[in-house]
């Protein structure tokens, strides 16, 4: 398994598509269909995660046999001593095969390089599979958090936290 920092516009259009496909197939039913279609121009398009890049956000392209598995997007916070997992995001056929717990080692080694503590994310409420996910390599649900992202959209998240070090 290799993990590739976005870096360019090739790699850009790449993570566009797999967000595509990804989003499309897993959270119509979480979010409905122009939630999705919101979200994905606003947080996942070209121009978008541009900007998150220019602002400090990290990309990575998960790849295994020089193939697109999924991605994920992380941010160092300093000042809160705390890795923030902003995406993290598998093609259906690659969940529940090992590959999370990679890529979440992967990230932990990440946030000890740069002498993080603690990593955090938000996961949507109803994403029952996500959650247990997170629960089962280690992060604790810390509470609640509801945004509103424009359009009569919320995001209505629990907040995970996972303190290092931390095995898994």
């Amino acid at each position: 398994m290799e993990f590739i920092k976005v870096t360019d516009e090739t790699s850009i259009d790449i993570v566009e598509q797999l967000a595509k496909e990804i989003w499309g197939e897993h959270y119509p039913a979480i979010i409905g269909d122009k939630q999705v279609d919101y979200m994905l121009k606003k947080y996942q398009s070209k121009k978008a995660i541009s900007k998150q890049i220019k602002k400090g956000f990290e990309y990575y392209l998960i790849k295994h046999n020089n193939k697109n598995l999924g991605y994920f997007s992380i941010f160092p916070e300093k000042k809160k001593n705390e890795l923030f997992l902003s995406k993290i995001y598998l093609k259906l056929d690659k969940r529940k095969k090992g590959y999370g717990k990679k890529i979440i080692g992967y990230i932990i080694n990440i946030a000890k390089q740069i002498e993080l503590n603690k990593i955090s994310l938000t996961v949507n409420k109803n994403n029952i599979t996500a959650i247990k996910a997170y629960k089962k390599l280690g992060f604790k649900n810390v509470g609640s958090t509801i945004k509103n992202i424009g359009n009569g959209f919320v995001m209505d998240d629990y907040k995970m936290e996972m303190n290092l070090p931390a095995s898994i």
